[in-house]
């Protein structure tokens, strides 16, 4: 038996760690996680030589909701990531959705159980990112943008929805530099000094103007965190709708629309690293 689930990224609207609300969207990069039935055992595997507590920690979430004893039935899970990892694109959240998921529908399946619903599936999630280490607020706003694409607009701290809906399927840039940026290691009590801006910058996700929100946000927190924000500025000038630094860096994002897209890549080609083209994606977390 063996079960494939994919779930994409996401980029930052509103970075939830200064006042506990936040905003985000589904990008098209993404994470697949391929589970498959052993005799016993928690078996994780990634290709991109991260360390597999995560992983591992997801499944064992699964395996405790449905009180299976890993000595006794086992799961082998491998994960593929087109995503780049610590650099404030969701990767943790991507991941953990899918592995979770993945899990549960090789379990329900083998013993005949009753399926997680998606909040059950992106709280287990949560709640191993948290015991991980990898989230500073859970990121019920990154999580939920994961596992059902479009757009969200959240209250992290008690893990509810104030806007969830479609997004217009703009082309994204995303830029990548030659560095990472854990958001396990940031400093939460810098970032809560700006608090008064955020929600300035949050107010404007909540009347649905993503783009001041992006631009606004962005700004904040490379201020706070040390990030160039000369490089969100030089993809407005070449003609973003909006761009600015996603999670807690570091990788900046722009979205753009076709007549752009390529004035804004040139501007960013100055800079030492990588740009992706993506999307925004609608889809969310699902079983291939």
């Amino acid at each position: 038996m063996k079960r494939i689930v994919r779930s994409p990224g996401s980029a930052t609207i509103i970075n939830a760690i200064a006042t506990g609300f936040g905003s985000a969207f589904g990008i098209g990069l993404d994470i697949e996680c391929k589970a498959k039935v052993l005799p016993n055992s928690i078996k994780c595997f990634n290709d991109v030589g991260a360390d597999n507590y995560l992983m591992e920690l997801c499944a064992e979430k699964v395996f405790d909701h449905y009180n299976i004893d890993a000595d006794e039935f086992g799961i082998e899970l491998k994960t593929k990531s087109n995503l780049p990892m610590a650099s404030g694109l969701s990767s943790s959240s991507a991941s953990s959705n899918a592995i979770v998921k993945a899990t549960s529908l090789v379990l329900c399946e083998e013993f005949n159980l009753k399926p997680l619903d998606d909040l059950e599936i992106i709280n287990l999630a949560i709640d191993a990112s948290l015991e991980a280490g990898v989230t500073i607020t859970g990121s019920f706003d990154d999580a939920t943008a994961s596992y059902f694409g479009g757009v969200v607009v959240t209250d992290n701290k008690n893990r509810k929805f104030i806007i969830k809906e479609k997004m217009d399927e703009y082309p994204i840039l995303v830029y990548m530099p030659n560095f990472y940026s854990k958001s396990g290691d940031s400093n939460p009590e810098r970032m809560k000094l700006l608090s008064p801006l955020v929600e300035t910058a949050f107010e404007f996700a909540k009347q649905r103007n993503y783009f001041k929100a992006i631009n606004l946000n962005g700004l904040i927190y490379s201020a706070t965190l040390g990030f160039d924000s000369t490089v969100a500025i030089d993809a407005l000038e070449a003609g973003a709708l909006a761009s600015g630094l996603s999670g807690t860096g570091s990788s900046f994002v722009a979205v753009v629309n076709d007549d752009s897209i390529d004035d804004v890549e040139e501007s960013w080609s100055k800079y030492e690293g990588k740009v992706f083209r993506t999307f925004v994606d609608n889809g969310g977390c699902i079983e291939l």
